[in-house]
């Protein structure tokens, strides 16, 4: 196969719905991770909390498995933020801290 004059191997186009050809994008599967879990988490979890989990995971999956397949770090970031979510609750269930209203 050639390669071009910066030595790239030649990415290969798809045709769209309307004849015209779109390049391939290549999806990282870990930020598809963060967009399942930032809709599945939504109205519960911030993005950039979702985004954390995410990441901590893709680590804790490395350091411990040597590996970060994507299901992985979506069952293990999922798990994170179903736990902060509950504490979440317990915490609002149990309401303030101190008479003033001024704990968090």
């Amino acid at each position: 196969m050639a390669h071009d004059e910066n030595g790239e191997l030649p990415r290969h186009d798809e045709t769209g719905p309307a004849g015209e050809t779109d390049p391939i994008e290549e999806v990282d599967p870990i930020e598809e991770v963060g967009r399942r879990l930032t809709a599945e988490f939504a109205g519960v979890h911030e993005r950039d909390t979702v985004g954390r989990c995410v990441e901590a995971a893709r680590h804790g999956a490395l350091e411990v498995a040597g590996g970060a397949p994507p299901g992985l770090v979506e069952r293990i970031a999922r798990r994170h933020l179903q736990v902060l979510a509950a504490v979440a609750a317990e915490k609002r269930r149990r309401g303030p801290r101190s008479s003033l209203g001024n704990a968090p």
